[in-house]
């Protein structure tokens, strides 16, 4: 029998078939470790001994022995069951007119306007460039830490592009959690409150080598042709070994032509990551579009120390890569762009740029500097991925359901929620049907919470300062990989 060492996790991994009842993977390994009980460990037990017979009874209180059902690995999905629905035979005018100015997330929309992800799944997306954290970590120098850790920042909106999908809005106490071994992480996320809308979330690495944790309120508006969300809330990153936390705060998004014409999306707004140790800062800027559409996606900034001098220049576009360069460098460039528009301007050579003519996330359009370095590009999406919410090869796995994952699962896992699992399956009037059910059992629940004067129960979070700035924060109250799932809520 082979036994395979994982290198990130150190478990053993054992293939066989077994009275030809079941053929798969186990997994053995001490109750340290993070992987899930299965119901089957005690009927296995057994063969625990046969494996490992002189095993020493201090080695672990409780082995763990199950079937391999929440992957650690990501399987071949490159599609979901059915392609996207045409958004065609729907008005969103007639639902969208008498919300001009208004804060969306109370607003009950249409489901053929979401693509089947929660919300708390589409976080996770924030988590598909973890290696940035990782190559941060193998750095001694803080500056080319800050690098990566303002890369990630970035790249954790990349996935935003061409995505016009609203994805659906949690439910209270709805919860997600995604291990994945390939990218050394392991994520929990849970909805801690309805009005207002508040996702909380924490990933840490299997290698304890890093925690990245946060908050996020959307607040979603209509402006007549667009719809703006500001996605309020700090994320905070710590890395242990050196005893560091970085703080930042997302840009703003926005989805124009939403009434009519080709639906495109831009960021904009300023982002400062801070060092809350070394007190350093990137400071960058999301462009907006501008009237000739020539600061499309850009995103430019400057590191620098405690005492605001420059130490380095970052630039590129966050729907398609990042690099540094040294900061006069990039200075003697802005200005020599600066005459050569204005030079153009006096030609009138400048054209208004239409929305069909803006740049792909796959056209390499930023123009680099010479002596910079690249520090990001954005991982190409699948062929297919147009027919599929413009879903990136990350955001296909988040929604999957293998075999047996019911029985580990904690029963307010996304992945159990009907209405995105009949939207995902392409079935959109059950879809329809099961999200108005839904949301009616979420509002009679809290009127009869109401008249009971029951308060909700938080299981995996609590609300207290964000350690770093004191801004107040949710932070994890730990014991969700114990998986202890008693006494949770029936919200589906």
């Amino acid at each position: 029998m082979a036994v395979n060492n994982c290198a990130k996790v150190s478990a053993f991994e054992y293939s066989f078939t077994c009275s030809g009842v079941f053929k798969g993977l186990i997994q053995v390994q001490s109750a340290k470790q993070h992987w899930p009980v299965h119901p089957t460990v005690g009927r296995l037990s057994s063969l625990f001994d046969q494996l490992f017979p002189n095993r020493r009874s201090s080695c672990c209180i409780y082995p763990l022995i199950m079937f391999v059902l929440l992957p650690v690995r990501p399987s071949d999905r490159n599609s979901l069951p059915a392609p996207m629905f045409s958004k065609n035979d729907v008005s969103i005018w007639s639902i969208l007119k008498k919300c001009i100015g208004m804060e969306l997330s109370k607003i009950t929309m249409p489901v053929a306007f979401n693509e089947p992800l929660s919300f708390l799944q589409r976080l996770t997306e924030y988590m598909e460039h973890t290696y940035l954290i990782h190559q941060a970590n193998t750095s001694s120098d803080s500056v080319e830490r800050m690098k990566c850790v303002a890369a990630f920042a970035v790249s954790a909106v990349a996935s935003q592009w061409e995505r016009t999908g609203k994805p659906f809005n949690p439910l209270l106490g709805e919860t997600y959690e995604l291990i994945r071994e390939d990218l050394g992480f392991r994520w929990i996320s849970e909805q801690v409150s309805h009005h207002p809308p508040v996702s909380a979330f924490y990933a840490e690495g299997l290698e304890e080598d890093f925690v990245f944790h946060g908050s996020i309120y959307p607040k979603l508006k209509f402006w007549g042709k667009s719809v703006e969300a500001e996605p309020k809330g700090v994320m905070t990153l710590e890395l242990p070994k050196y005893n560091e936390a970085y703080t930042w705060t997302n840009p703003t998004c926005c989805v124009h032509n939403i009434i009519v014409g080709q639906l495109w999306i831009e960021q904009y707004g300023n982002v400062e990551v801070i060092n809350h140790k070394t007190g350093e800062k990137c400071c960058l800027t999301f462009k907006p579009c501008g009237i000739f559409g020539k600061e499309l996606h850009k995103v430019e900034g400057y590191i620098l120390d405690k005492s605001k001098k420059k130490l380095c220049a970052i630039y590129g576009k966050w729907t398609e890569c990042l690099y540094t360069v040294d900061p006069n460098t990039f200075d003697v460039h802005k200005k020599a762009e600066k005459k050569n528009a204005e030079e153009k301007k006096g030609n009138k050579q400048v054209l208004q740029v239409t929305p069909e003519e803006m740049p792909l996330p796959d056209a390499e359009t930023v123009q680099v500097i010479p002596s910079s370095e690249l520090i990001w590009r954005i991982a190409p999406r699948p062929e297919n991925s147009a027919k599929f919410y413009a879903f990136t090869t990350f955001a296909m796995h988040l929604n999957e359901l293998e075999k047996g994952m019911e029985g580990v699962l904690p029963p307010t896992d996304c992945r159990l929620r009907p209405d995105i699992r009949a939207m995902e399956n392409g079935d959109i009037d059950l879809a329809s049907a099961e999200k108005k059910r839904l949301e009616e059992k979420q509002r009679l629940a809290r009127k009869n919470r109401a008249k009971s004067d029951d308060e909700w129960k938080i299981r995996w979070f609590h609300q207290g300062p964000n350690p770093h700035n004191k801004a107040q924060d949710w932070l994890y109250s730990k014991g969700y990989w114990d998986r202890n799932y008693t006494q949770l809520p029936d919200i589906y």
